[in-house]
Formats: structure tokens, C-alpha cells, sequence
């Protein structure tokens, strides 16, 4: 972790590393018992930068930590039926483990159709309904990768939370809502005050002031701004946007839901844009798969 004026700049990919590092020792016994590693399939669709660039780091990291990694790529034109068709077979695929369906998936094709046509024990992003009312009851269940990355972040950086106010910005089914769950959960890694925020949420910036933790997954570039951020807070910024700057040399600069260099100065704890939780999201995806092989989630 990196120190700025005493505050602490998390360090997502030394994070992620020690994770990594962690599933590769247990993938390498696995081998070494003569059992086949974990395998993990990517299915995309189309040539969206984003995506690809994403699947990609998918299948790197898989190969990184010892699982077989395989990806199945169709173009934009792709009938509905003969996506089913693929999640189906990979459904039935007993050398499979877990399989992600990239999002978003043109619009001639029924995302949520999609997502229930996977097979919950093979969800290792945890979009199925199942998986979400499991973990809604906390029951096991594959978490979706980026709440699962940051409970790992502030559990691995030593942050309290137990008792903390927590607020987070941002109400969607991949990231707030699910979040919001975690955070509120009575275990030692996490038992907070949960408040969850929305575009249509009234004293946003007071709400905002009183948070022990923000995190902030509004989907809006530098949204947050010092005048919303208590001394002391830790913030989180699940964001990341490509933004104009003439300045640099590519012409854009990335940045997050989060004004940083504006906000770090009043932090005790921030995780930076890229290098933070962004790193733990694929890092995430390789432990659900994990637990998909190992049958922990679903018997």
C-alpha cells in the first residue's frame, strides 16, 4: 500500500497477486494428486473493445494460476437459439466448471434470458436468480465478482467495518445491490450500517458525509467530490471511465467515479483508478470457479 499525507492508496494489484498466488498453490495439488485443474469458459459475442480487452485478462489470469481456459467467441449476428444452444451444451459439459456469458450482449438477444439459461452450480458470476436469492439468504452462493473483490480489499487491507456506516452509491444488480447485502452481513468482515443510494436519493451529499465507508458505483466520471467525504473516511471507487485530456498523450486519461486527487487528501483508506478494484474482479471470478470445481457452493 502506497501513503499519500497519511492516508493509505490501496494497492489492488499486490492485493490480487496474493490471491492469485494462493489459487495456484492449491491448483498446482490438485495436479500434483493427479486430478484435472479447474476449467473456466468465457463466451463472448461481438467485438466490443471493453469486453474483449476484459475476456482476455479473463483468460491470462486463468492460465496464471494453472486452470484450463477456454473461450468461445461469435459474431454480433449470432441467433438467440444458438446461444442457448452453446450455454446448453456447456451446461452439460462434465469437464466444465464454471462459464461466464460477456455482457452486454446485443440487443436482439435477451440478456436476462441468457443469464437464466446458465446453470446456477456453473454461475461463477453470480447472476443467476438463484445464486442471488442463495446469497440473499446467505446461503452458499457464487458471489458476483465485483462485490466479492471488495469485501476481499477492505477484509486484506485490515479495514474495520464491524459497526461502521456504510453508504454506497449505486443500486445495480451487478454491484450496489448485491454489495449492499454483503456489507450489512453479521460476520467479522463486515457488519456494517448499510445506507444504499440512488440517482433519485434526497441529501445525497449529507448521506454521503456521514459514511465511515464510501463506495462509490454510480457509473458517473469524478462524481464524488471532496465536499462529499468525511475526515477520515475510507473510499472505494468501483468506477472507470475514459475521459478527454489533450494533455496526455494518448489523448484521454482513465478515471473513476471518485475526484481523487481531490478526495485523497481526506481519507484514511482510497482505492485508486485503474489499480483498484478492478484488479480483484477477475481475481474473484477465478475463486468462484474454484469453489464450482470443489462443489462447496452447490452439493
Amino acid at each position: 500500500m502506497e501513503e499519500k499525507n497519511n492516508t493509505i492508496v490501496i494497492d489492488g494489484k499486490a492485493i490480487a497477486q496474493q490471491i492469485k498466488d494462493e489459487i495456484k498453490k492449491e491448483v498446482s495439488d490438485i495436479i500434483d494428486s493427479g486430478k484435472r485443474p479447474p476449467h473456466l469458459v468465457a463466451v463472448i459475442v461481438g467485438e466490443d473493445g471493453a469486453s474483449l480487452s476484459y475476456v482476455a485478462s479473463k483468460e491470462k489470469q486463468s492460465k496464471e494460476v494453472g486452470f484450463t481456459s477456454s473461450v468461445y467467441r461469435f459474431p454480433n449476428t449470432i441467433k438467440e437459439e444458438d446461444l442457448i444452444n452453446t450455454i446448453d451444451f456447456l451446461n452439460q459439459d462434465d469437464e466444465v466448471d464454471g462459464f461466464i456469458v460477456q455482457l452486454p450482449l446485443p440487443k436482439h438477444i435477451n440478456e436476462q434470458r441468457i443469464i437464466e439459461r446458465i446453470d446456477p452450480k456453473k454461475d461463477v458470476d453470480g447472476f443467476h436468480p438463484s445464486n442471488g436469492g442463495r446469497m440473499m439468504y446467505n446461503m452458499p452462493a457464487f458471489i458476483p465478482a465485483t462485490p466479492m473483490g471488495i469485501t476481499s480489499m477492505l477484509k486484506r487491507s485490515n479495514i474495520e467495518t464491524v459497526g461502521k456506516h456504510c453508504v454506497v452509491l449505486g443500486r445495480s444488480n451487478i454491484v450496489g445491490t448485491p454489495l449492499s447485502v454483503l456489507m450489512s452481513r453479521n460476520n467479522s468482515d463486515t457488519n456494517c450500517t448499510v445506507t444504499l443510494c440512488h440517482s433519485k436519493t434526497q441529501n445525497l451529499k449529507e448521506i454521503c458525509l456521514s459514511a465511515d465507508i464510501l463506495i462509490v458505483a454510480i457509473g458517473k466520471p469524478e462524481f464524488v467530490k471532496e465536499d462529499m467525504v468525511k475526515n477520515g473516511a475510507v473510499v472505494i471507487d468501483v468506477g472507470i471511465h475514459r475521459i478527454e485530456d489533450k494533455t496526455k498523450e494518448k489523448g484521454y486519461r482513465i478515471v473513476g467515479d471518485v475526484a481523487f486527487e481531490e478526495v485523497k487528501n481526506k481519507c484514511s483508506y482510497i482505492s485508486p483508478v485503474p489499480g483498484g478494484v478492478g484488479m480483484l474482479t477477475v481475481v474473484s471470478l477465478l475463486q468462484n470457479t474454484l469453489k464450482a470445481y470443489k462443489k462447496e457452493v452447490y452439493q
